[in-house]
């Protein structure tokens, strides 16, 4: 593919996947056209088995156009169909980390996301009123009003997907307040997750908190009473089309910094035991998980596509060259996070 054809996609703003994969697309200059969603289908376009965002129209094998989701395997697609600007580091160590905590920002900072969101009523009254409204298409103001009652009662009929309830929200909450602590003590040296250069992960990450950090009102507060830093480099992430991708930027296997360590705690912390949990609640046909994170129990229904992440995770690790994971295993020893290849 020519980095000078647009790829074709449908997203939204309040959808943190499409804002990571847009952002993506900035820092490598890779051009775009983005059919907003709630603008119907582009015609001509085939339709996602699976409606999620952001979706992505592109050739397969035979050249014919599919409808593509999932943004960690797009990264990837991407990388290696256009040359220039990787976010992927080139040390295989260090991509295995990057790819950790994408995984982490994509399949746990999801959970405080869509909990504050729909868990508190400031935050329930802007995103359904901001939500409806983002379309080019003119609309009627009882209409918008309408469409923003139906959403919020369907999205907050769905909190139970995330693991969101009155008996889990101390766990969702104490996660973020700590997730902010770690990274705002990161980013007192250093630009980014992973170096002075971004990296797949800093997009993940970036993704969920342009709501989080910039948009609902009650982890936005958060985020600027606790750790402003983050508010401040969710601003800067947003269009990296400027910042020079230097090559030995990235961080050197040989000189891993404490508060990144202290970020992979946060990820050992809460995401790896659901993650476990998840995963054996599947393994035996179980209709619910049961485990405990941070002293207090955790439930929610199981979730097929983060038994399938955590596949990845083992078959990525178990990929690597010994002393490649030696590397990586020495960097994740006391975190939490060696539990996922015990």
């Amino acid at each position: 593919m020519s980095n000078s054809t647009p790829l074709t996609l449908m997203g939204a703003p309040g959808s943190p996947y499409t804002r990571k994969m847009l952002a993506v697309l900035r820092y490598r200059h890779l051009s775009y056209r983005l059919h907003f969603s709630r603008d119907g289908m582009p015609e001509g376009l085939p339709v996602p088995k699976v409606a999620l965002l952001p979706t992505f129209f592109l050739p397969n094998a035979a050249g014919d156009m599919e409808a593509v989701v999932d943004s960690t395997p797009l990264i990837r697609r991407f990388e290696r169909e256009f040359e220039g600007r990787s976010v992927i580091p080139t040390d295989p160590a260090i991509a295995f980390l990057d790819y950790l905590l994408e995984d982490y920002a994509d399949e746990w900072l999801t959970k405080p996301m869509f909990h504050y969101r729909w868990h508190f009523q400031a935050d329930i009254d802007k995103a359904a009123a901001i939500l409806p409204r983002w379309t080019l298409k003119p609309q009627a103001e009882d209409e918008a009003l309408k469409m923003g009652k139906i959403f919020a009662d369907r999205q907050i009929s769905r909190l139970h997907v995330v693991g969101s309830s009155n008996e889990t929200a101390p766990v969702i909450e104490a996660s973020y307040e700590r997730y902010l602590a770690a990274m705002k003590a990161h980013l007192e040296t250093s630009s980014f997750l992973l170096g002075a250069r971004p990296s797949s992960s800093d997009f993940g990450m970036y993704g969920q908190l342009t709501q989080l950090a910039t948009f609902d009102p009650t982890p936005m507060q958060l985020t600027l009473d606790k750790a402003p830093a983050v508010y401040a480099w969710v601003d800067m992430v947003d269009d990296l089309s400027g910042v020079e991708a230097e090559e030995n930027a990235w961080t050197k296997r040989d000189a891993i910094p404490d508060t990144l360590v202290d970020i992979f705690k946060q990820v050992g912390a809460y995401y790896v035991p659901a993650l476990l949990a998840n995963a054996k609640a599947l393994m035996n046909g179980d209709e619910q998980v049961e485990t405990e994170i941070d002293g207090a129990r955790w439930t929610q229904k199981p979730f097929a596509y983060q038994g399938k992440c955590l596949q990845w995770l083992r078959e990525q690790h178990a990929a690597l060259a010994n002393s490649d994971r030696a590397v990586v295993d020495d960097v994740l020893a006391g975190t939490g996070c060696e539990k996922i290849f015990a």
